[in-house]
């Protein structure tokens, strides 16, 4: 009979496993994660007394799923799985995150509708290059581009916080719309730049 696998092999069998196929790798299943934490937060958008009184509770849960943000990253390039349709989970869930925290401290209260503007622009954005070609081509990695990602769910998550008002939630927002409009500003003038 043969010996019980050890924890070491049976680690090397699973990472043998995640390398043969792409789409299950480590890190798009810590991506998967993170959207089930996102879509959790979501489900809670139709209950504002709930929000209220777990007001610690989803930011924490936030928190968490920023944290696994930075994680599937890692994890991926640690384990020599990046690829073309981890990076794109990777955005698509980051969006949809953004989008989530901004109808929450809408729900709130605490930021008026015009916060939806923060999570709506990527998908205007979107939509726009349905009718101009040129916006759909490849943008350069940028990491102020990722700064600015990372500062926008990190400015919401402390919106978020009971102790932050109504006032400074909207003054941080604000600054993040305005951070946000600029990066987007800046690559549709390089998208036009060097359209054919």
């Amino acid at each position: 009979m043969d010996e019980p696998s050890s924890p070491t092999r049976t680690a090397n069998r699973l990472l043998a496993f995640a390398h043969t196929r792409p789409w299950h790798g480590w890190a798009n299943r810590i991506t998967l994660l993170r959207a089930l934490l996102v879509m959790m937060i979501a489900a809670t958008l139709p209950f504002p007394e709930f929000m209220a009184s777990q007001s610690i509770s989803l930011a924490s849960l936030a928190f968490v799923a920023l944290l696994l943000d930075g994680l599937d990253g890692w994890v991926a390039r640690r384990t020599g799985m990046i690829s073309a349709f981890g990076a794109r989970f990777d955005m698509e869930v980051d969006a949809i995150f953004i989008l989530v925290l901004c109808a929450v401290l809408m729900v709130l209260d605490k930021v008026g509708a015009w916060v939806l503007a923060i999570g709506a622009m990527r998908y205007v954005f979107i939509i726009a290059g349905w009718h101009w070609d040129w916006l759909r081509a490849e943008l350069p990695d940028s990491r102020r581009r990722k700064a600015i990602c990372v500062w926008q769910v990190t400015t919401l998550l402390i919106c978020l916080l009971p102790i932050v008002g109504h006032a400074q939630a909207s003054l941080l927002s604000g600054m993040a719309l305005l951070l946000l409009s600029a990066s987007f500003a800046m690559d549709v003038r390089w998208l036009r730049g060097n359209a054919d």
